[in-house]
């Protein structure tokens, strides 16, 4: 890295870009931010008579180094993730709760045998999955706004308690829901061909790849 003395308003932008992490529209908005305070910090340096290069060095150097910037600006970078992992795992733990037996409503195979206890069983923990998932996911908004009202050290680190719980709920809700799904399948051929099942299991799988991208997301921004 350059030395701290001779970094320009751009090249200190690109050493922050480098080193965060976290949600793209989010990260461009705080070095947006960056960029203006920079900009009119040399333009102020350079009405009182510096150069353009010496007033952008001297804006640059009050400014801070990366050392000093980006534990902060990481933080709100971790902060936004997890908001918006919790909102996509709580608009998809509600929409399942509410919409999970619409696939099987009407099916052929509804009134035939009993299906085996383990499969009942399991189909039962979905619903505790998703209260599970939705309570982990409205906590780590909650403690996310506590934290960035009251900044006190403590919050962040439940919020991050909070992010990981979360993650590890929906790792165990895919796994439930595709081994309900295979053992539908494997115990009812016209699962294959009933319309809900495979709507359902479309807007499953597209919502499973939103978290998964969401949780990526976090998890490289709280590391």
């Amino acid at each position: 890295m350059q030395g701290y003395a001779d970094v320009l308003v751009e090249e200190r932008l690109q050493e922050l870009a480098g080193q965060l992490y976290g949600p793209a529209s989010l990260k461009a908005d705080l070095l947006t931010e960056a960029r203006h305070a920079l900009l009119d910090a040399a333009e102020a340096y350079r009405e009182d008579g510096l150069p353009p290069a010496e007033a952008e060095r001297r804006a640059v150097a009050e400014f801070g180094s990366p050392a000093q910037l980006v534990p902060d600006y990481q933080a709100e970078l971790a902060a936004g993730a997890l908001r918006r992992l919790a909102l996509r795992a709580l608009a998809v733990a509600v929409l399942l709760m509410a919409g999970g037996d619409l696939t099987w409503r009407g099916s052929s195979w509804s009134d035939g045998p009993r299906p085996p206890e383990g499969y009942l069983l399991l189909s039962a923990s979905l619903t505790g999955i998703w209260l599970l998932i939705a309570g982990l996911a409205l906590a780590g908004l909650l403690l996310g706004v506590f934290a960035a009202r009251y900044r006190s050290s403590r919050l962040p680190r439940l919020a991050r308690a909070a992010g990981f719980g979360l993650t590890g709920g929906l790792a165990l809700g895919a796994v439930a829901v595709s081994a309900l799904f295979g053992w539908s399948v494997g115990l009812w051929d016209a699962a294959l061909t009933w319309p809900p099942m495979i709507i359902g299991a479309v807007l499953v799988s597209v919502g499973w790849f939103a978290l998964a991208r969401a949780a990526r997301c976090w998890l490289l921004a709280t590391r």
